[in-house]
């Protein structure tokens, strides 16, 4: 099947997967495009299963204040690598993760990593890393937080 560059373009600018990936998962799905997307974040998901044993040593902290002032979130997320940790999708995995534990006040990583992502409820914290190490690459770990409320 002859893949169109207009839907490969379009496939990569919406799951961030390699151009390869995209024409692979276009070509498996005869060019229907939604379940390309789809097969695309199973097959990553899958990949991010296959690097959970990997040593995630490199990461950084993350710092979130509510704009009110009266809530503070300290994360440190970790990857494999501190050029994956310079990553755009890293800093924004974090960034999010910071604003989930400001806003539901887990009392620990595995309550955290089971619940509800704020922005999408069909979507686990969990389930939003594994995509994240699927994009990137490389094992990603929450290794601890602080979430200080005043007053609390």
């Amino acid at each position: 099947m002859q893949v169109k560059i207009e839907d490969l373009k379009k496939l990569r600018e919406a799951t961030s997967a390699g151009v390869s990936d995209c024409r692979q998962a276009l070509e498996d799905t005869s060019g229907d495009f939604e379940k390309a997307k789809k097969l695309i974040i199973e097959r990553g998901v899958a990949k991010a299963e296959k690097k959970q044993d990997r040593e995630a040593s490199q990461g950084i902290i993350e710092s979130y204040v509510h704009a009110t002032g009266k809530v503070g979130v300290l994360l440190e997320l970790r990857c494999e690598t501190d050029f994956v940790a310079r990553t755009d999708d890293f800093k924004k995995l974090a960034h999010e993760i910071a604003l989930q534990i400001a806003a539901m006040q887990p009392k620990d990583v595995a309550e955290l990593t089971k619940s509800a992502y704020i922005r999408d409820a069909s979507v686990t914290i969990e389930s939003l890393i594994k995509q994240t190490i699927a994009k990137v690459g490389e094992n990603i770990t929450v290794a601890r937080f602080v979430r200080m409320g005043l007053g609390e």
